[in-house]
């Protein structure tokens, strides 16, 4: 079963994972993750106050992580070629944090791979322009610098995106951006629909699933975004591919083969593992993209020290975002 969840071979034609219902094209594996990842997230929830909280916090943490990767997979046009039916399928924050429709507007502005790693230009990039870190106060200088390890990443990495992305978002806001307002206005709806089945339904302190579920779910995607993309001239090398086990690959639905998504971003997530392995040659030697044995890997080599350097080391060095 997990074979074919993962991405083994699939034979020709559509696929026995794709097929057309009422004129919709679906993709079954991606329904079935859907399936699997909301109803642990109702068992775990009502099941906190049987498990406990020590338990709750690794599985409710890899069922967040895992939807943030749904919502991936939705704003990329799966499991259906409907933009509505997708979005309505990942819309409930369990997460939190991001509003599907921002996520989706920036990760796509993401995609644009000529102006990857850009300070401003790739809403997704860590890199400071050096006008804006000689603009920082010292103590947020090391905060930047914690933040520049693996470890510094997992554990004040989801609050600095977060800041940033709320203050950037709240300026577009306040200068009359209604699609942003928007976004913010359904997340707001969708915050109440969540927390109040996790507080009124399930019994749990809202703070407590944030500690424990939604913070720990953040960080779990640091340790993907954190090696995913590198600073370097040639735009193939700017993206990575790390070779994982399946609790990783299942979590992050095969995106740490991220150039591959960078190349097919429309192939769906259990199709990216076949396509790697017959093209690796081309990605690996041709393309020169950041090849990486695994996360360990990662884990023991940047655990403690900076793998990338806060300022970009080419793009827009001396410019200020103020």
């Amino acid at each position: 079963m997990w074979q074919c969840v993962l991405g083994q071979k699939s034979g020709g034609g559509m696929g026995p994972f794709r097929r057309v219902v009422f004129g919709i094209t679906v993709e079954w594996p991606t329904w079935l993750a859907l399936f699997c990842c909301y109803a642990a997230w109702v068992a775990l929830t009502l099941g906190y106050h049987v498990i406990g909280p020590w338990l709750f916090m690794p599985l409710a943490a890899y069922v967040v992580g895992l939807h943030s990767s749904l919502q991936h997979e939705a704003l990329h046009g799966h499991p259906t070629r409907n933009r509505r039916i997708n979005e309505a399928l990942v819309f409930l924050p369990i997460g939190l944090f991001y509003p599907y429709r921002r996520f989706r507007d920036t990760h796509l502005a993401h995609h644009r791979d000529e102006r990857l790693t850009d300070p401003y230009e790739d809403p997704e990039s860590w890199y400071l322009a050096e006008g804006d870190w000689f603009a920082m106060s010292g103590p947020v200088r090391l905060l930047r610098k914690f933040n520049a390890t693996l470890l510094g990443r997992l554990l004040i990495g989801p609050a600095i995106g977060f800041v940033g992305f709320v203050r950037h978002d709240f300026g577009l806001i306040r200068a009359g951006d209604k699609r942003v307002a928007k976004a913010w206005f359904l997340h707001l709806i969708g915050l109440a629909m969540v927390l109040g089945w996790v507080q009124a339904v399930a019994g749990i302190n809202p703070f407590a699933y944030l500690m424990l579920a939604a913070y720990p779910g953040a960080s779990l995607l640091m340790i993907r975004t954190y090696a995913e993309h590198r600073a370097v001239e040639e735009v193939d090398g700017r993206t990575a591919i790390i070779e994982s086990g399946p609790v990783f690959s299942l979590l992050f639905l095969n995106n740490n083969l991220h150039a591959v998504h960078h190349k097919r971003p429309r192939l769906p997530w259990y199709r990216l593992p076949r396509h790697f392995r017959e093209q690796r040659a081309l990605f690996a030697d041709q393309v020169g993209v950041d090849l990486v044995p695994g996360y360990g890997t990662i884990f023991r080599q940047y655990l403690l020290r900076a793998r990338e350097p806060i300022v970009h080391p080419f793009m827009q060095r001396k410019e200020s975002g103020d």
